[in-house]
């Protein structure tokens, strides 16, 4: 099997956002939580990274 940079680069990347999701506690733990809670967690957590992702870092 011969390693290909492109799919090792798209791998990273998607593997560096599932960690992005996961420090947020609430997402990590999941304690009691309804799948409709959960899904909504997730579209919580994607538009905070989404919307630091816009301004510069300082």
């Amino acid at each position: 099997m011969s390693h290909d940079p492109d799919l090792y680069r798209d791998r990273n990347a998607v593997e560096r956002a599932i960690n992005k999701i996961k420090d947020w506690r609430g997402l990590a733990t999941r304690y009691d939580k309804t799948p409709t809670s959960y899904e909504a967690g997730l579209h919580l957590r994607g538009s905070v990274i989404w919307l630091r992702s816009l301004t510069p870092p300082p």
